[in-house]
């Protein structure tokens, strides 16, 4: 491995606290092209928050404001059967239109699977009950949305479909306590083809095999309970080996590739769930992570000396938590959200199994 001595480097917690208070209140103008995900914003800065365990910076106001504000970006059905095809959350309000007022309402105003995923995602975090979710018609947009492969694409409005929309749905799925909404036995399928020869899994079959997706798949599976049932121990030992391999200093996402912060979730979070963390170098995880942070502004970025994103924040946090670090709290490797939270989601599942 490469060294990267940060020792000295401690954990900027009180700036990435701001850092994502300032994301609750405006997209920065560098961001502008984001603006149709704000909702995914929004889900690294809420779950980021709470593995910071700093969700109580929000006052009983703010966090209703927010769920509020995330219940009007989902979709419902009109009355009409069609309409369910295109139920769960929009990304922002940007793509809302008056019903009858523009001939746009009817072709945009559709769900998308990452943003239900971090909708609902963000909704438990926060503590909501879920009530206001219309569960059977989301559970109906994303049925609409499984190909014949067994892949899943983002949303009706048309997208490409791999990996990372078969996770999303996933999430929802367990989210909701319903896999009514996937044909289990073809995504599977999908799953276990796109599996490369050297064990890593790809976006879809016969593709290069890549950290973020075989997180994806991995994760799917574990949510599912399949995953000592589809892959052979051979298959199994692999994937860790593939996993394991690509750390450097901290994680790349392919062989040949630069360690990149993000990486430390997406591989880290594959290697708890195959239960081989604990081989890991930490310290030299540790401190890459920590020498891409903004120590002044707060955040984490891609690189070393780059500037700082929601995204590679929330993720480099996320891979700080796997190791246990002082001050944020644990994280569950399959959902991606904190143990606090999925404790909730369990206790909401128990509710509706009683009701």
């Amino acid at each position: 491995m490469f060294p990267c001595d940060n020792s000295d480097l401690s954990l900027a917690k009180k700036q990435h606290i701001k850092y994502f208070q300032r994301f609750l209140n405006i997209l920065p103008a560098r961001l502008i092209s984001y603006d149709s995900t704000r909702l995914t914003m929004a889900f690294f800065a809420i779950s980021g928050l709470d593995i910071l365990n700093a969700l109580d910076v929000l006052d009983d106001k703010k966090k209703e404001h927010i769920i509020d504000w995330i219940y009007r970006l989902q979709v419902v059905p009109d009355g009409s059967h069609s309409s369910l095809k295109r139920c769960g959350f929009q990304g922002s309000s940007t793509l809302i239109f008056t019903r009858g007022e523009s001939d746009c309402s009817t072709v945009y105003e559709c769900g998308h699977l990452a943003m239900t995923y971090t909708g609902l995602a963000s909704l438990v975090i926060l503590g909501d009950n879920l009530s206001r979710v219309n569960r059977a018609a989301i559970i109906e947009g994303v049925k609409a949305l499984q190909q014949e492969d067994g892949s899943f694409c983002a949303t009706l409005a048309g997208s490409e479909s791999d990996m990372r929309f078969v996770y999303c749905a996933a999430c929802i799925c367990y989210i909701l306590h319903d896999w009514s909404a996937m044909d289990v036995k073809k995504t599977v399928n999908y799953i276990t083809r796109s599996m490369s020869y050297d064990y890593g899994i790809a976006l879809a079959p016969e593709l290069e095999s890549h950290g973020g997706t075989t997180f994806c798949a991995v994760a799917t599976l574990a949510l599912m309970n399949q995953l000592n049932t589809c892959f052979t121990n051979k298959q199994l030992d692999g994937l860790r080996r593939w996993g394991l391999a690509r750390q450097i200093s901290g994680f790349q996402g392919r062989p040949n590739k630069p360690v990149d912060t993000c990486y430390s979730f997406w591989l880290g979070g594959l290697l708890k769930i195959l239960g081989v963390f604990e081989m890991i170098d930490f310290k030299q995880n540790k401190n890459y992570i920590l020498s891409t942070q903004d120590p002044i502004m707060g955040g984490l970025s891609k690189y070393i000396d780059t500037s700082p994103d929601p995204l590679h924040t929330y993720m480099g946090l996320c891979g700080l938590s796997l190791m246990k670090t002082e001050g944020l709290l644990e994280v569950h490797p399959s959902l991606n959200v904190s143990q606090r939270a999925h404790e909730h989601l369990d206790n909401l599942h128990k509710s509706w199994e009683n009701n």
